[in-house]
């Protein structure tokens, strides 16, 4: 397993560790094909229904920047900052609340140029991924997959921000990266994915979108 960096998970003492990489057998060809992966995530955009905020969560949305790299499509994360009141030190997309009137959509590409200056002329949308809901911060998520035509140069712009880094989707499929976890005891049972790399750990809310990702590209 790759060292995952120095990120404190906060594990129960009841943890189960499934022993098999579920990618292992696929084909990994579409993680390695921008076109392909786009292709399919645009099919699965078309699929997904609008799902309301619960009465008290927060509305929510993230931008998942998507560019064709070297090996193939990389992703764009950011590491949040340990002074943050939730979720310090995780590895995120940009995004956060939405303002006041503000689209899920408007509300990704203002954070994304907030956080790492990304300039919102330079996304090109390609969908949505399924929404999800946080348990810390009681969030209900939008998740939006932009495609940037060029390798961007970003930095972190704000103090919610410690680092911008890029990943190959490829790389995130390896033996040595991903592992899922289930946490606690029936009924009380939470599914987890971890995502090793040999400087961060990616899991939480970004494991559950990115594993998502994956999937899609990985569908038959």
């Amino acid at each position: 397993m790759r060292p995952g960096g120095d990120q404190i998970i906060p594990r129960p003492t009841t943890v189960w560790v499934r022993p098999n990489n579920p990618f292992s057998n696929l084909d990994h060809s579409v993680l390695r094909s921008t076109e392909l992966l786009i292709e399919r995530i645009k099919k699965f955009s078309a699929t997904v229904q609008h799902v309301s905020p619960a009465q008290d969560a927060r509305a929510s949305a993230v931008l998942i920047p998507l560019f064709n790299g070297e090996s193939g499509p990389e992703l764009v994360f950011t590491r949040r900052s340990q002074d943050l009141t939730n979720h310090k030190g995780e590895i995120s997309f940009p995004g956060g609340r939405l303002d006041g009137g503000e689209s899920a959509l408007d509300a990704a590409l203002r954070e994304a140029h907030e956080e790492i200056d990304l300039d919102p002329r330079s996304v090109e949308i390609v969908g949505q991924l399924t929404p999800l809901n946080t348990y810390v911060s009681k969030s209900h998520i939008v998740p939006i997959v932009g495609f940037l035509k060029d390798k961007p140069s970003l930095h972190a712009r704000n103090a919610e921000v410690d680092r911008v880094f890029t990943v190959p989707l490829a790389d995130l499929v390896r033996m040595d990266t991903y592992v899922e976890e289930q946490w606690g005891e029936p009924p009380n049972q939470f599914r987890f994915h971890f995502f090793h790399l040999d400087d961060e750990t990616i899991w939480g809310a970004t494991g559950r979108m990115l594993y998502q990702i994956i999937s899609i590209g990985l569908a038959d």
